[in-house]
């Protein structure tokens, strides 16, 4: 399966900037990067820097969220399960998989609705 976060971030990026009515040298300037950098980040470009992406999409009011995958090779980490486990993040919820086509956000981590602070 082809890694398809580069096309989504490059989309939700050309997206945001559009509804915002900036340009890249506008976004760029706000952002403290280069336009050459955000025209990287829109066409999907998978070397960027993460510095710079994260004040990108800070400026563009959008996050960078990490969660736990539930692939086959997730669930073959994890290791086999005795029927007492619990599992607590490599469950998929209908919340987790509609975040994931979501804007993706820095500094959080999100283990579903039941998770608090």
């Amino acid at each position: 399966m082809a890694n398809t976060f580069p096309g989504d971030l490059a989309a939700q990026v050309r997206g945001r900037r559009g509804s915002l009515r900036l340009s890249q040298r506008d976004l760029a300037e706000l952002a403290g990067v280069s336009e050459r950098f955000v025209r990287f980040v829109e066409q999907g470009k998978r070397t960027v820097q993460l510095d710079s992406l994260l004040a990108l999409l800070d400026t563009l009011g959008l996050e960078l969220r990490v969660q736990t995958r539930t692939s086959a090779a997730a669930r073959a980490l994890a290791g086999p399960r005795t029927s007492g486990e619990i599992g607590v993040s490599g469950q998929t919820s209908n919340t987790e998989s509609r975040a994931s086509r979501e804007p993706l956000a820095h500094g959080k981590q999100q283990n579903g609705p039941e998770a608090r602070p």
